[in-house]
């Protein structure tokens, strides 16, 4: 008999504590709940995937789960190398494209492994953001057969994605307003020359100015509320970035870096100085 109800009445945290103490088997569906602006940050209903009350699989509907695409979005594989081996398998499946990925000395098994990991992690943390949402749980549904499976514990995922809520809320209280732009600080409180940032901070810098909101931005590079939460917020705690006065959301962001394109310290200097005397 099929689970059903919404995040509202019984929390993912709750959730993910039945199916591990009663050792379950199945699919458990989550569709976001619409709001104003979007459906907590996603449009798209997620699936995870459990045997004998481990965490297998997870994916969100409509976002590719193959192997190399996985591997790509955690950064384990580049889409050129991703294209070379999708053209080289005879058939797509992931253990088909493992092996092509191992035989032609891109990955070896362990990383294929830790990259399916960090996938699936992310993928279901993201969850313990959403306040609302229907969810069903049918039992004895597994995932396809293609799939790579790495079966993790739910104890960890439910410590984690508890520490990871909190953050959230904290978070909202810091950034509660997406649809503002950024500005670049008139006077930073860190030395820019001995700044080290991540790709996607250097991607959030690259974009800045009076017209593009955090909004429009996290969702150009592919970033949820929660991720470009936690950019703009390391930005602003370094004392780079300042949150500007609303605007009306008419910009789209000019045309992203490439892939693994770097800004190096004299080009984020001279981006700053030339946004100041704007």
């Amino acid at each position: 008999m099929a689970l059903k109800g919404n995040l509202r009445d019984f929390s993912l945290h709750q959730l993910l504590n039945l199916i591990n103490l009663a050792h379950k088997t199945g699919a458990l569906s989550v569709t976001p709940e619409l709001t104003a602006n979007g459906a907590n940050g996603h449009s798209a209903p997620a699936s995870l995937f459990f045997r004998e009350g481990r965490l297998i699989h997870a994916a969100f509907d409509g976002k590719s789960a193959r192997l190399t695409d996985v591997l790509v979005q955690v950064g384990r594989l580049t889409p050129e190398q991703a294209k070379v081996v999708r053209e080289r398998s005879r058939v797509d499946t992931d253990k088909e494209l493992g092996l092509l990925l191992i035989h032609n000395g891109y990955l070896s098994q362990n990383d294929i492994i830790q990259g399916v990991r960090g996938y699936l992690l992310e993928t279901v943390y993201q969850l313990f953001t959403w306040v609302a949402g229907d969810f069903r749980f049918e039992p004895n549904q597994l995932p396809p057969e293609e799939r790579i499976t790495v079966p993790l514990s739910l104890e960890n995922v439910i410590l984690e994605g508890n520490r990871r809520q909190h953050e959230w809320e904290r978070l909202r209280d810091e950034i509660p307003d997406l649809d503002v732009p950024l500005r670049f600080a008139e006077r930073p409180q860190t030395n820019l020359r001995n700044i080290s940032l991540t790709r996607e901070e250097w991607q959030m810098i690259s974009f800045i100015n009076s017209r593009n909101t955090i909004r429009q931005i996290g969702e150009y590079i592919g970033l949820d509320e929660y991720q470009v939460r936690r950019v703009v917020y390391g930005l602003k705690q370094n004392g780079l970035i300042e949150l500007a006065q609303p605007v009306r959301a008419e910009t789209v962001p000019p045309k992203a870096p490439l892939p693994g394109a770097k800004l190096s310290r004299g080009v984020l200097l001279r981006i700053i100085d030339g946004i100041r005397r704007r």
